[in-house]
């Protein structure tokens, strides 16, 4: 059985071009940007700095009222902000005059912050998704930004669908699946990695650190699919990524 789900995983490594994606291996990405006290995590300052130093970017997109990709990790807006409630319960005019926590940074776009970056440094923008979402609306939210955008870029999520939405209406865009194992994630069991896998057809595939090493993402890796692992965030975690992957998802001690 293992001998075929491996000959099923090479056949979606075989159907990529592995010169659009070598730039991914070339970089360390800043998870939410290089966020600090008083520097908030998916701000655009955090985003700024990690350019700065020369460090490529991961970010988080969460969809407003009105449809627009918003620069922001939770659903909600507590743990973050001032404000209560629902992210996609405001509109992105009103998210974009909100603060984030003890800051005088405000929630922003992802239109925002491209020109910032102006092809500088790569880009991981990351599609939050769950059960019962149309995060069709977030890819296409996400597409509309990113059109005309020559910088290195990709996008990815732990929902297959977006990979298969961008394959479909954006096959420019470099795409990716992320992955976890634990309690946390859809994809505990093998089978439901594989399945992922398979209905996602990624480029690249992000994978929880403490779920290294894995015998299915050893065998995409020896195939010549990029392996990033996410969040580095200890000397400990980043020597056993390295050991493990080929690009680096990390924040605080986890950065070299």
């Amino acid at each position: 059985m293992r001998s075929l789900l491996s000959r099923l995983d090479a056949l979606i490594v075989g159907q990529h071009d592995p010169a659009r994606v070598g730039w991914l291996r070339d970089w360390t990405y800043a998870h939410r940007g290089l966020h600090s006290d008083g520097v908030p995590e998916n701000s655009l300052a955090a985003f700024a700095l990690a350019a700065e130093r020369g460090l490529g970017i991961e970010c988080d997109i969460q969809r407003s009222r009105d449809g627009c990709a918003m620069l922001l990790h939770d659903w909600e807006l507590d743990r973050l902000t001032a404000v209560s409630g629902p992210t996609a319960g405001h509109s992105a005019e009103e998210l974009s005059q909100i603060a984030f926590l003890d800051s005088e940074h405000k929630i922003a776009r992802l239109d925002d912050l491209l020109p910032i970056l102006a092809g500088k440094v790569p880009i991981l923008i990351e599609i939050k998704s769950k059960r019962g979402y149309d995060v069709k609306r977030s890819c296409r939210a996400v597409a509309h930004a990113l059109e005309g955008y020559a910088g290195p870029h990709a996008v990815m999520s732990f929902d297959p669908r977006v990979c298969a939405w961008f394959a479909d209406h954006s096959p420019q865009t470099v795409r990716g699946l992320v992955m976890r194992e634990d309690e946390h994630g859809m994809t505990q069991k093998a089978w439901q990695r594989h399945v992922a896998l398979w209905a996602a057809r990624p480029e690249f595939i992000a994978y929880h650190v403490a779920a290294l090493p894995n015998p299915m993402v050893a065998g995409l890796k020896e195939r010549g699919m990029p392996v990033l692992t996410w969040t580095v965030n200890s000397p400990e975690t980043r020597a056993h990524a390295q050991l493990h992957a080929d690009a680096l998802i990390a924040e605080g001690e986890g950065l070299a």
